[in-house]
Parts: C-alpha cells; sequence; structure tokens
C-alpha cells in the first residue's frame, strides 16, 4: 500500500474508504477536472458519500465511536463529524441522484469542501501520506484494500 500505513487501524479498510471520499471531496480541482468533466474510475459525488457513511454508519453515529478502531483520536474523529454532517446536509438538500453541478452550485458546498479537506489533511498525515497528492481511482482503492 505505498507510504499509507493506515493497515495498522483494526478497520483499516474502512479508513481507507472514508480517506478517498474525504480526499475527493476536499479537492476543487478533483470536482472541475474529474466529477464535473465525467471521466470514469472515481465515481460521482453519491459514490463518495457512500464510501464516507456505508459501512461506517457515520450518518447515524458519531466518529467519536470509532476511536481506535477507524480513526486514531478523538481530533480526527471530530473534524471527520463535522465533514460528514456538512456533507449530508447538502445531499438531502440536493438530492442523492442530484447532478454535480447541482452540488458545487450549492450555497454551502465550499464549507464542506473546507470541513473535508481538514479531516482528510489530518488522515492522510497521520498515515504519513501526502494530503495534497491526486485522489486515487476506485480501481486502485479496491487494490489496496485487498491486499493487507
Amino acid at each position: 500500500m505505498g507510504d499509507m500505513p493506515l493497515n495498522d487501524m483494526p478497520w483499516w479498510r474502512w479508513r481507507a474508504h472514508v480517506r478517498s471520499a474525504l480526499h475527493m471531496f476536499s479537492d476543487p480541482a478533483f470536482h472541475q477536472e474529474t466529477w464535473l468533466a465525467g471521466h470514469e474510475g472515481y465515481g460521482d459525488v453519491t459514490d463518495a458519500v457512500y464510501r464516507l457513511v456505508e459501512d461506517t454508519w457515520l450518518d447515524n453515529w458519531s466518529a467519536e465511536k470509532y476511536v481506535g478502531t477507524i480513526f486514531r483520536d478523538s481530533g480526527e474523529a471530530a473534524l471527520v463529524d463535522v465533514a460528514v454532517l456538512r456533507v449530508l446536509r447538502i445531499m438531502h438538500q440536493v438530492g442523492a441522484d442530484a447532478p454535480v453541478s447541482a452540488y458545487l452550485e450549492h450555497h454551502a458546498w465550499p464549507e464542506a469542501v473546507r470541513a473535508a479537506r481538514e479531516a482528510h489533511v489530518l488522515l492522510a498525515t497521520n498515515d504519513g501520506e501526502d494530503p495534497d497528492a491526486p485522489p486515487r481511482t476506485l480501481e486502485v482503492l479496491r487494490i489496496m484494500t485487498r491486499s493487507a
């Protein structure tokens, strides 16, 4: 898995999915060059929401519940909670099947991006990874989470 020691966490695969989603939400250039441009291989906004909350139930529980399993400490958990709440609020307002542009044009999108960026930077840094590297494709994520 390269420089990512995230597999030292008990639920590292879930961490990888959360990190992938936060990374995509946190990168405005990625939004324009990949999501809006319709480039395949990364999924869309809804896919990223599901990676963020599907296995973790972060749409129902605080990330604090996962300290020691997915998140290293309360600082990571607190930043993830803020990002999840902001992204989910927008998703519920525009609809899960809304086009990417509906998310990007939402008045609260910049706040969601900022929150995702803060969480992404902390998690990536704590895993020994460059937070400014481009997001990985879903295929790379699948390969990473298949190997231990």
